[in-house]
């Protein structure tokens, strides 16, 4: 019995979101979808990309329908993956789009706005709390205290300032034991607020500019400062910037997104 295999062709994007630069922000992959794909398949495709993200979606009346992978996991929130998807949409999908609507599966109804270049994110707002610190936290990040330890999502470091956060060199391989994200961050002078985000457990050591991230620093921050908008600078190699809003129970964040690159997946069906 003869068996044809035929191959399976998809669009790919990789955007560099929160940047205006091509190599500045955080690269995402974008995969245009007409149906789900097998979950499996999605996360295989994340792999071989070995991106900090891979963003795929499906369009359906309200709008599309929004997931994001890791290099080993599916995540319930990505920032620069929804600001890349919105970029593609607006560039080569639907250009007449002022206003995109995401549904997700575990963050709810995402917003994105665009204007003049500008995508704004409009991201539930998860002020960190206090809990209990584990010790391999602060040995992995190479420091022996902190002004604040919190948590939401994701451990929540506060240090004394911008060159702590510049200077702070993680073990990866004592972090990944705790399965969970880290953001340190400080008050800044090159910004009003600088910060990092580590994730090894997602397959993400240090991840270029997280939009996730923001969710907490933003209302932290607001009330530390006593300010609402807040310009934020993340201090990875690639940098990046992020021109954010407090609103209560949402958080805006808005940045430049550039096209690296497009091109074509071709996956062997049997």
């Amino acid at each position: 019995m003869l068996i044809f295999n035929r191959k399976m062709k998809l669009t790919i994007y990789q955007v560099d979101a929160f940047t205006s630069k091509v190599f500045g922000g955080n690269p995402a992959a974008v995969i245009p979808l007409q149906t789900w794909l097998d979950d499996v398949l999605m996360q295989k495709i994340a792999v071989e990309n070995n991106l900090s993200e891979t963003a795929f979606f499906v369009k359906h009346d309200e709008g599309y329908h929004l997931r994001w992978f890791t290099p080993t996991l599916e995540i319930d929130l990505c920032g620069h993956a929804t600001l890349a998807s919105a970029y593609v949409i607006k560039t080569f999908l639907e250009p007449h789009l002022q206003e995109i609507t995401f549904t997700t599966q575990k963050a709810g109804i995402l917003k994105t706005y665009c204007k003049d270049g500008m995508y704004t994110l409009d991201f539930p707002s998860r002020m960190p709390i206090a809990t209990k610190v584990p010790a391999v936290l602060l040995e992995s990040l190479g420091i022996t205290a902190a002004i604040e330890i919190l948590k939401s999502r994701d451990y929540f470091v506060v240090l004394p300032n911008e060159e702590a956060v510049q200077k702070t060199e993680p073990d990866f391989s004592r972090m990944k034991e705790l399965n969970a994200g880290i953001i340190i961050t400080a008050k800044g002078h090159t910004a009003d607020i600088v910060s990092r985000f580590f994730y090894p457990a997602a397959g993400v050591d240090e991840d270029p500019v997280t939009g996730s991230a923001h969710c907490n620093l933003i209302p932290y921050w607001s009330e530390k400062l006593g300010a609402t908008k807040i310009y934020a600078k993340q201090l990875s190699k690639r940098g990046g910037d992020l021109w954010c809003e407090y609103k209560g129970d949402r958080v805006l964040m808005s940045g430049h997104c550039v096209l690296f690159m497009t091109g074509e997946i071709s996956i062997e069906q049997g």
